[in-house]
């Protein structure tokens, strides 16, 4: 594999899920979302000497997409779940927005999750990455299993208030 691949293969990865949440907020049947999607790789690997590397990869990669799902689109006229061009030329603008916020805020979850006090996270460890469910923990940590469930729940709420808030002062 030369470079070029490389880099197309490496910047694709790091797209596909904005261009697979573009392509699946327009294409319904699961199928043929596959199909498209399948189709929008090989177009973007393919098209990849005329991306511009000055510009961002995400935007350039939907719309290949939105091209592939107009091809998809105009064989599926027929179709009365059919988004017509505008939709889809909306769609094309809101994903990489919504990508890029999405991806600042999993940079938050990281950063409230570092403030949790030592039982917190340990609890919120044994369940998340180890995967126990709250009665195993229990055993674990000396705790009822209710117990554990309503500290876990008081966690999510903590972080979850935290990415809110640091959400909001980074629009700011």
């Amino acid at each position: 594999m030369d470079e070029t691949a490389r880099q197309a293969t490496r910047q694709w990865t790091l797209a596909q899920p904005a261009v697979s949440a573009f392509v699946t907020s327009v294409v319904r049947d699961f199928r043929d979302r596959d199909d498209v999607l399948q189709e929008v790789a090989v177009a973007v690997i393919e098209s990849y000497d005329s991306y511009d590397p000055e510009l961002p990869f995400v935007p350039w990669a939907i719309g290949v997409a939105r091209n592939q799902v107009s091809l998809y689109m105009r064989n599926r006229r027929k179709d009365l779940l059919v988004f017509d061009d505008d939709a889809i030329a909306c769609l094309a603008i809101a994903i990489p927005t919504v990508a890029q916020q999405e991806s600042a805020k999993l940079d938050f979850v990281t950063e409230c999750l570092g403030g949790l006090e030592n039982r917190a996270r340990h609890l919120f460890e044994l369940r998340y990455q180890k995967d126990m469910k709250p009665a195993a923990i229990a055993e674990q940590v000396d705790m009822s299993a209710n117990s554990v469930a309503k500290a876990l729940q008081r966690i999510r709420d903590r972080v979850r208030t935290c990415v809110e808030r640091k959400s909001l002062e980074a629009m700011s």
